[in-house]
């Protein structure tokens, strides 16, 4: 695959998606309007790249960036859009509860919970796009260490790991009244067992804390 540093970014279009909490059994429709994701996590040398770091514990230029908390993830999105000339998409603020997102900027960011959702699916409605072994880096496969990006089969819209490999952050808080500042991963790891991994199931973490199956891809507001 390409080992440049470069984000390869895909154009999700419009649609809508229904999200689901197993713990509340609630369930919430959202329209999404066109937005990018990336086609991958980001890469350890995408991470060292703009950040000059190399957090993960497993070493590879072309592993999924991982051990990485949200706040990382978020200034490593600031950083990202400033390098390449664009508006940061985050006012940053000492705690994750006060950043705010400005939704008019054009540049990097996490996807919101919804986006992550709708281009994990690329338009199916079954829990997985594919045979399990087919699209994603699973404890039943992976020999318990993560893999590098683009290793399995890509969705219908060209994304690759959404399921698998590392878990991924996105900008939402996940039940702010139980969990606070807490805020949703999604997608399942190396280390899961195959039930985690499918396009429904939602993962929290406190937004500071740093874990060794946990990264992230980045999005873009509009069509491109």
């Amino acid at each position: 695959m390409d080992t440049s540093t470069e984000i390869r970014m895909i154009t999700a279009p419009p649609g809508q998606v229904t999200l689901s909490d197993r713990r509340t059994q609630r369930s919430w429709a959202v329209e999404l309007a066109p937005y990018r994701i990336g086609a991958f996590p980001v890469t350890q040398a995408q991470y060292a790249h703009v950040t000059g770091e190399r957090p993960s514990t497993a070493q590879g230029e072309q592993l999924p960036v991982e051990g990485v908390s949200w706040l990382d993830a978020v200034r490593f999105c600031n950083a990202l859009s400033l390098h390449e000339g664009l508006a940061p998409a985050y006012r940053l603020r000492a705690e994750a509860e006060l950043i705010e997102w400005d939704t008019a900027a054009d540049g990097y960011r996490l996807p919101a919970e919804a986006e992550w959702e709708h281009a994990c699916r690329a338009g199916t409605t079954q829990a997985r796009y594919g045979e399990l072994d087919d699209i994603a880096w699973h404890r039943g496969n992976s020999l318990e260490q993560p893999h590098e990006v683009g290793g399995r089969e890509p969705n219908a819209w060209g994304l690759y790991d959404t399921l698998g490999n590392v878990w991924e952050w996105c900008w939402d808080v996940y039940d702010a009244e139980v969990y606070g500042s807490y805020r949703v991963l999604r997608g399942g790891g190396w280390f899961d067992e195959r039930w985690s991994c499918r396009a429904s199931v939602r993962r929290r973490s406190h937004p500071t804390f740093r874990i060794d199956d946990t990264g992230f891809r980045v999005a873009r507001s509009g069509p491109g």
